[in-house]
């Protein structure tokens, strides 16, 4: 499993990136490996994290005795550039491989091991849940002028870990990079495979501001150690 971690943490109004910051006592991507682990015992784990955080890292592991044996890889300062690093590092060819955010450290369990599973059957698996909130179409430039009412059911709010045979997510991040790139599934497809979908859990939040805190606090209580 890639775990992304490469947040600036801009949002929060502090120097410590996002995935460093504690929410019940412990930082967000301890918890995220931690939950990564505990659905796969026997996962192989990969960190991706700026050339200037490693340190910090390791740093925050000693102070915590984070024992969960991980291998870290530099990222980059786009997205794209950071994953495909990881898959560049990865020797075992004939592999599932996961992608998933340093910071959802909520995802189910089920849907960690179900998103391995489909993608080891079909070539991939994307969890996703539907909105809850009517869904409407409209112009960026202008949403006042028209929009229309659009089914919510046809609606998919992505989610990680997005899971792929090895052999097409490589293929896949062979290819130059786009700006449309805004996640794995959307790389994958540009090199023209199909994308499952799964269903993935709402509690599985990225965390990318101060509310998102909150919230992440409150969410603790389900998932005690």
């Amino acid at each position: 499993m890639i775990i992304v971690a490469a947040g600036k943490g801009s949002r929060f109004g502090s120097e410590i990136p996002k995935q460093f910051l504690p929410i019940g006592g412990k930082p967000i991507l301890m918890r995220t490996i931690e939950k990564i682990k505990q659905a796969i015992d026997y996962i192989k784990i990969i960190v991706v994290l700026p050339k200037h955080q490693i340190d910090y890292w390791r740093l925050l592991c000693r102070e915590y005795n984070f024992k969960i044996e991980h291998r870290i890889v530099e990222g980059a300062d786009q997205r794209f550039f950071s994953v495909k690093n990881a898959i560049d590092s990865i020797e075992e060819e004939n592999s599932i491989v996961g992608v998933h955010d340093g910071v959802r450290p909520f995802v189910g369990i089920d849907v960690v091991r179900e998103s391995m599973a489909i993608a080891e059957k079909l070539g991939s698996a994307i969890p996703a849940i539907n909105p809850i909130e009517t869904v409407r179409l409209g112009k960026s430039e202008n949403p006042n002028y028209f929009s229309s009412t659009y089914c919510r059911n046809d609606v998919w709010l992505v989610q990680t870990p997005q899971c792929f045979d090895f052999e097409i997510l490589k293929k896949a991040y062979s290819q130059p990079y786009e700006i449309a790139f805004t996640d794995d599934a959307s790389v994958v497809e540009k090199k023209g495979y199909e994308i499952n979908l799964i269903k993935g859990n709402v509690e599985n939040i990225k965390i990318t501001n101060p509310l998102d805190i909150y919230y992440a606090e409150i969410l603790i209580d389900e998932f005690k150690d």
